[in-house]
């Protein structure tokens, strides 16, 4: 980051989008993908987002998953790619919430699952939420950036 400029700030309605491709072994006998499955794509696009974002988190604090729900709105089948979107819905001092969608690569009837996550920024020692580092919220804001821009 430039000193001389302000630091970005992740912002309501940041978007962040990641096509991942289904395995054959994901699938169950009637080739649907298995529930536990589509919990393990958001978690996989969620990850990417902290990693591509280049941060060293300090070994004391950290994200924690809070909250996951998916309504399951058809059922996803092999071969597939599946592109997970986490749009962010609501900030608050320590927390994050996400909306998510995963929808099937050139398939446009809409999303086959709809998902929500709960992100708290955790001072691991102390065992309680903190308040998201300034620092931490301005890399996200600039890996969400990328993203949007693709």
């Amino acid at each position: 980051m430039n000193p001389t400029e302000p630091a970005a700030t992740l912002e309501v309605g940041a978007v962040h989008q990641i096509d991942l491709p289904l395995r054959w072994g994901d699938s169950d006998a009637l080739n649907h993908l298995n529930n536990t499955l589509y919990f393990r794509l958001m978690e996989e696009a969620r990850m990417r987002i902290l990693y591509d974002s280049g941060l060293t988190l300090p070994a004391e604090q950290g994200p924690i998953l809070a909250h996951a729900s998916c309504d399951f709105l058809r059922p996803l089948t092999y071969p597939a790619t599946v592109r997970v979107t986490h749009t962010v819905s609501k900030m608050g001092r320590s927390s994050m919430e996400l909306e998510l969608t995963l929808e099937k690569v050139g398939d446009d009837g809409g999303p086959y699952a709809r998902g929500r996550n709960v992100l708290v920024w955790m001072d691991y020692v102390a065992n309680r939420s903190a308040p998201w580092p300034p620092e931490v919220l301005a890399r996200l804001a600039d890996q969400l950036r990328l993203q949007q821009s693709r």
